[in-house]
């Protein structure tokens, strides 16, 4: 039986944009045009607007997103990329598309965002890219990130999947490395009615190449220059992108605005409550406490009628899929710890206080 009060809930944000979206796919349909055509151009040149940032082009999924950037950063096979072990396996699934080998290090258990102090410790084994993971919607310590990739010559992609619109010292996630890939499934802050990704940067000959790659390396339809994919973002998802982008500040907003009232209500309670490390700006993708006795607590939760889920309850260092092909920080305690005691408490934008 499904929850009264559900962890999340993509059918209200469609239902509070609904004649909207309805009327955006009603023009799609008598468009005759559904695959990159000119929503997607124009979601396009607004999401690279909504960033402040020169380029964004549309892929079939975060996923791709992420295996486009390594493809058009030149990462490729046997290059070793490091990112976490605590986030959800696409990230790893992602680096592994493009033939490199997945090193996972260890979070800040403030944050749950990578640790840059165990960043530095696997540096020196030639690291060709770093995949920090803006998780939750809170950005990762990008500029301590920056720094230590850069001395080490290591390109670094941010993914951005759940953090659209947060920010990092005034600017947004997925501007801060040479490219940002992002998600559009239907649960995120700004979510399709089906799969979709995008991938961000201000370098335009990137651009040109990620636009190449995304449709079977394509730079003269037909003629193939390099070996690309197919990874598009279709009409139909960017006209409902389109709308919902105009509303992702004011949702965003709301999600701040539920956060405090969860700090409010549950005061005085054992639960570690989510931080907000400056200079970060969250914008609560997930409302994540903490406990040790957090199987417990969703089983209450469950009886109460009150969704709640455990993003991530198995590191990816220790999933069966992936305990054997991936390398790894000597130590992941932090990450290990949190996995036994997360919990994602309800967060989307049409939750009321009562």
């Amino acid at each position: 039986m499904a929850p009264d009060i559900p962890q999340n809930s993509p059918q209200a944000k469609v239902l509070a944009h609904k004649a909207e979206i309805e009327a955006a796919m009603a023009c799609v349909l008598a468009s005759g045009r559904y695959i990159l055509g000119e929503e997607v151009a124009a979601f396009e040149r607004e999401f690279a607007a909504f960033l402040d940032v020169r380029h964004a082009v549309g892929v079939a999924s975060g996923t791709d997103a992420i295996h486009i950037a390594l493809r058009d950063l030149g990462v490729g096979s046997g290059n070793l990329v490091a990112t976490v072990s605590h986030t959800a396996v696409a990230t790893v699934a992602a680096t592994e598309l493009a033939g490199t080998v997945p090193l996972l290090v260890d979070i800040e258990p403030e944050t749950y965002t990578m640790d840059p102090a165990s960043l530095e410790t696997v540096m020196s084994r030639k690291v060709k890219a770093v995949i920090p993971v803006n998780l939750y919607g809170h950005p990762a310590a990008l500029a301590s990130i920056l720094k230590i990739a850069e001395s080490y010559g290591a390109a670094v992609i941010e993914d951005c999947a759940q953090s659209h619109g947060a920010k990092f010292d005034g600017r947004a996630t997925g501007t801060w490395g040479r490219v940002g890939a992002f998600s559009f499934y239907p649960t995120k802050n700004l979510g399709a009615l089906g799969d979709g990704g995008g991938v961000v940067t201000s370098d335009t000959e990137l651009a040109a190449k990620i636009r190449s790659l995304r449709e079977y390396g394509w730079r003269e339809r037909y003629v193939s220059s390099e070996a690309g994919l197919n990874s598009r973002l279709d009409e139909m998802q960017a006209a409902i992108l389109r709308v919902k982008l105009r509303y992702l500040e004011g949702e965003n907003a709301r999600r701040r605005e539920i956060a405090s009232w969860y700090g409010e209500l549950l005061a005085g309670l054992p639960l570690t409550m989510p931080t907000v490390a400056e200079p970060g700006t969250h914008v609560f993708h997930q409302y994540v406490v903490r406990t040790a006795r957090r199987d417990a607590l969703r089983e209450h939760l469950r009886q109460s009628g009150i969704g709640a889920l455990i993003h991530y309850p198995v590191p990816v260092h220790l999933q069966p899929a992936y305990r054997d092909r991936v390398m790894r920080a000597e130590s992941l305690a932090a990450t290990e710890a949190a996995a036994r005691e997360v919990l994602s408490l309800p967060m989307y934008p049409e939750l009321r206080r009562d």
